[in-house]
């Protein structure tokens, strides 16, 4: 299981505009729209799926690093987003920092197992510090894909 069979070069963000967590949401979900992941008229129902989320406990798990994620019924596989921010994000991060590196997680209802690994994994990789200073120094979605792909081997 590789990052890159979720995430595709049209859904990744290199300077979020979003400085509040709901706009950083709707940023990334209609970067998913753009890339054909998810259609346009699913955009609120996932939006409230995500704040819904957000309500048990923020996603934003520290060290500059949120992982909004979410299940529902209308995607059929699971899709994800990615995006820096030069500003950061106010996004009630448990460390109480702002944040600059957005993992979106989207998912099936019936995909708990899968949804876990890939957010285990996406986890996993953003505890290395040096994969997190590559990914905020990254200039075009080329290079996020190849930092990307360089760390995620297994």
């Amino acid at each position: 299981m590789k990052i890159m069979g979720f995430l595709c070069k049209d859904a990744i963000e290199i300077d979020l505009q979003a400085i509040k967590k709901k706009e950083t949401l709707k940023e990334l979900i209609d970067k998913l729209v753009v890339a054909k992941r998810i259609k346009e008229n699913a955009k609120e129902k996932i939006l409230q799926a995500l704040l819904d989320r957000e309500k048990l406990g923020s996603t934003g798990i520290g060290q500059g690093v949120a992982i909004p994620h979410a299940k529902t019924d209308k995607v059929t596989e699971i899709v994800c987003a990615f995006a820096t921010s030069r500003k950061g994000v106010e996004f009630d991060a448990l460390d109480g920092e702002k944040v600059y590196i957005i993992f979106l997680l989207i998912a099936p209802q019936d995909s708990a197992g899968m949804h876990l690994k890939v957010l285990a994994k996406i986890s996993r990789l953003l505890k290395d510090k040096f994969f997190r200073q590559a990914l905020r120094e990254a200039k075009v979605p080329s290079e996020v894909i190849k930092i990307i792909k360089e760390e995620d081997v297994y």
